[in-house]
């Protein structure tokens, strides 16, 4: 039985240090739109044995319509950002939504958010769900923008050697 304890605490610390990597192994990959002084994504590959992705802000376009419409485009930027970098929605582990209120009522669109929202997570295709934040706020920078999106994505590396499971 001690013989087996030892064992197991040889194999923890081995797969601790696995999950760990060597020490200063993070990458920190940053991506931008031309010399807009902000990165539209951030990665931080191979910290703990998992890549982190941060996606900026992304609104939705006034062209695109109300809340509903504006958040099915900001979360199709949001796609399209995530798997540029190998991830995907059911990554997404936090988000945060900023609504601006309607002009006529003065309270935001939840439910047209909640409507564009349910097109991508909680799906049969996409069952994954985030936490998420949801605030109304006064204005946002882009014009005629109701909905700003921006969400954090973590996915795993798949580096545990079989043998230290056993």
């Amino acid at each position: 039985m001690a013989r087996n304890s030892g064992r197991r605490i040889v194999q923890a610390l081995a797969l601790a240090a696995v999950m760990a990597g060597p020490a200063g192994a993070a990458t920190i990959v940053r991506e931008g739109a031309g010399a807009f002084p902000i990165s539209s994504i951030v990665v931080v590959e191979g910290a703990g044995g998992v890549d982190t992705a941060y996606v900026s802000g992304t609104p939705g376009s006034a062209s695109a319509g109300g809340a509903k419409a504006q958040t099915v485009d900001a979360l199709t930027k949001i796609e399209a950002t995530l798997k540029s970098k190998g991830f995907g929605m059911g990554d997404v582990v936090m988000m945060r939504v900023f609504l601006v209120g309607d002009p006529a009522t003065g309270k935001m669109d939840f439910a047209g958010m909640m409507a564009g929202y349910s097109q991508f997570f909680g799906t049969a295709a996409q069952p994954n769900k985030p936490a998420r934040t949801t605030v109304q706020v006064a204005g946002l920078a882009a014009p005629g923008a109701l909905v700003e999106i921006e969400v954090q994505a973590v996915k795993t590396h798949n580096r545990l050697e079989p043998a230290l499971l056993k």
